[in-house]
């Protein structure tokens, strides 16, 4: 399947560079690996927000605790280790 694309002026004489600096052999090869470090990014944050949907159920669920609790659960631990 062929696809065509407009770079700006500026990303063309990016991917040309990239090419010219001999990491990549294309400027084909230059925008397949951008669209690849896109979609790995896309798939970053859609487990990301899977993490956060899943982390905000649990709240939800089982409840939160402050960040004054536990610091005080901490010490209370401290205190009957010495």
């Amino acid at each position: 399947m062929a696809t065509s694309v407009q770079l700006t002026d500026d990303l063309e004489r990016f991917a040309r560079d990239c090419v010219d600096a001999g990491r990549y052999d294309t400027v084909t090869d230059v925008v397949r690996s951008a669209l690849n470090l896109m979609r790995d990014v896309e798939r970053q944050r859609a487990e990301f927000n899977a993490m956060l949907a899943a982390a905000t159920a649990e709240a939800d669920r089982d409840g939160v605790f402050t960040a004054e609790e536990i610091f005080a659960e901490i010490d209370a631990k401290r205190a009957g280790e010495r």
